[in-house]
C-alpha cells in the first residue's frame, strides 16, 4: 500500500485563527474557553464555550467575501481552514480541482447553525431568506466544491463526534488504495442552539472551564472549529514539507447507547486496538495519546479503562479540549492537527484545570507542558454519539 503523508495543514478555533497562533496557545497553556461574544443565545451569558474570537463580518473579510451573501458561520470557519491548508500543501489551482484530488469534508450541525433562520423558512414565515441552500450537512462542503472546482471524490461525513476522525480515515484509504494521489480532508462545526439546547438537555453542560480526566469533572464546554488536513501519496509529495504519517486507523461501534459509551469500553478499546494494528506496531511503541477526554463522567472513565486494557503502562496522554472546547465534528480533524504538532515538535500539551487527578486506572493525564522526549507516535481518540469510535495513529517523520 502507498504511505499517506500530510503535507498541509490548516486550523481556525478557540485558541488561534491558524496554525501557528494555535500552536502557541498549546505551548502557553492559554485556553479559549469563556464566555461567547458572537453566538446569540441566552446560554451566552450563562455557560462558558470555546467560541472562535473572529466575527463572521472578520472571517468574510478575511476570504474576500464581503459582498456574498448566504454563508453561514459553518461556511465561513470552513473555509477559512480550508484555505490555509492548501495553501500550507502548495497546492495549485490544477492539483486541487485534479480528478485526483479528494475531498472530504465532516460536519454535525452544518448549516443548522441559523436554527431560528431554519425555522422562519421552513414554516413558511419568510419570503425566502439568502441560507434557504445553507442548511444541509452537505452545505459547507457544496460551497468548497464549487469555489474551488473540485472535480474528484467529495463527501460530507456525520458521525458525530468522530465525524473528521472518520473523514481523515477515508481520505487515507482512498490513497493507499490508489483511488486518489491527495485527499483534502477534515471538518467544521460552528456553536448553534441546536446543540446548545440539545447537549443542556443532557445535563453534561459544565458551567465552569472543563477539567478532563479531574476526579470531580462535571461535564463538557461546547466549542466551535475548522481544521483540514492535506493528505498526499508518497509518490507525489516530491520535496514538498511533510509534518507526518497516517500509519493506522481503527473504527468501531459499540452499539451501546444514544449517547454513552459501553462501561466496558467495547468500541473505544476495538478502535484503539484496530488503528495500532494497522500501523504494524505494538502498544509500547505509542509515545502520546491525544484522548478524547470530553470532561464528562462517563467518557473520562470508560476512555481510561480502554488504554489501561490495552497499554502495560498507559503513556503521557491528555485532552486538548480543555483548550478548544468539544468541537463536535471538527475535533478529530483539530486534535488530528494537534497531534501531528506534538510529534513535529516533540511536545506534549497540558490537559489543564485538572486539581485532583482521577484516581483509576493508576493514570494521570498530563499536567504540564513538556518536551523532553522524543516522539515517534501519536494515537489521537474520537469517540461519537451512538457508539462510534474512531482512533487514528500518526507517525513521525523523523524517527529515532
Amino acid at each position: 500500500m502507498k504511505r499517506v503523508l500530510v503535507t498541509g495543514m490548516g486550523i481556525i478555533s478557540a485558541i488561534g485563527e491558524n496554525l501557528s497562533e494555535n500552536h502557541a496557545s498549546l505551548r502557553q497553556g492559554k485556553t479559549g474557553i469563556a464566555r461567547a461574544a458572537h453566538f446569540d443565545s441566552r446560554y451566552a451569558a450563562m455557560l462558558p464555550f470555546g467560541e472562535c474570537a473572529c466575527s463572521n463580518e472578520r472571517l468574510k473579510e478575511l476570504l474576500n467575501l464581503e459582498d456574498s451573501a448566504g454563508y453561514t458561520r459553518t461556511d465561513l470557519l470552513a473555509g477559512k481552514a480550508f484555505a490555509e491548508a492548501i495553501k500550507d500543501a502548495e497546492l495549485s489551482p490544477n492539483q486541487i480541482s485534479s480528478f485526483d484530488t479528494a475531498f472530504i469534508s465532516a460536519t454535525t450541525v452544518g448549516g443548522m447553525c441559523l436554527t431560528d433562520q431554519l425555522y422562519q423558512d421552513a414554516n413558511l414565515k419568510t419570503s425566502g431568506s439568502p441560507y434557504l441552500e445553507a442548511y444541509s450537512c452537505a452545505a459547507h462542503t457544496i460551497r468548497l466544491v464549487e469555489n474551488y472546482k473540485i472535480k474528484g471524490f467529495s463527501d460530507t461525513i456525520n458521525t458525530a463526534c468522530s465525524s473528521s476522525a472518520n473523514a481523515i480515515m477515508l481520505g487515507a484509504r482512498l490513497i493507499e488504495s490508489g483511488r486518489a494521489k491527495r485527499a483534502i480532508v477534515g471538518g467544521v462545526d460552528s456553536l448553534a442552539k441546536y446543540t446548545v439546547n440539545g447537549f443542556n438537555s443532557l445535563k453534561i453542560l459544565s458551567s465552569e472551564a472543563c477539567k478532563p480526566f479531574d476526579e470531580n469533572r462535571d461535564g463538557l464546554n461546547l466549542g466551535e472549529a475548522a481544521a483540514y488536513l492535506v493528505l498526499e501519496a508518497e509518490d507525489v509529495v516530491g520535496n514538498k514539507n511533510v509534518y507526518a504519517e497516517v500509519a493506522g486507523y481503527g473504527n468501531a461501534n459499540d452499539a451501546h447507547h444514544p449517547s454513552a459509551m459501553s462501561e466496558e469500553a467495547t468500541g473505544a478499546i476495538r478502535s484503539m486496538r484496530d488503528a495500532v494494528e494497522s500501523a504494524g506496531i505494538s502498544f509500547d511503541r505509542i509515545d502520546y495519546v491525544n484522548a478524547h477526554g470530553t470532561g464528562t463522567l462517563n467518557n473520562d472513565e470508560v476512555e481510561l479503562l480502554g488504554m489501561s486494557r490495552l497499554f502495560d503502562e498507559i503513556p503521557p496522554f491528555s485532552s486538548t479540549k480543555s483548550y478548544t472546547g468539544h468541537t463536535l465534528g471538527a475535533a478529530g480533524a483539530v486534535e488530528a492537527v494537534f497531534s501531528i504538532l506534538s510529534i513535529v515538535h516533540d511536545e506534549i500539551f497540558a490537559s489543564l484545570h485538572v486539581e485532583t487527578p482521577m484516581s483509576s486506572q493508576g493514570a494521570r493525564a498530563a499536567a504540564v507542558f513538556f518536551s523532553e522526549k522524543k516522539l515517534n507516535y501519536a494515537l489521537s481518540n474520537s469517540f461519537g454519539f451512538g457508539g462510534n469510535c474512531t482512533s487514528l495513529v500518526f507517525r513521525s517523520i523523523n524517527q529515532n
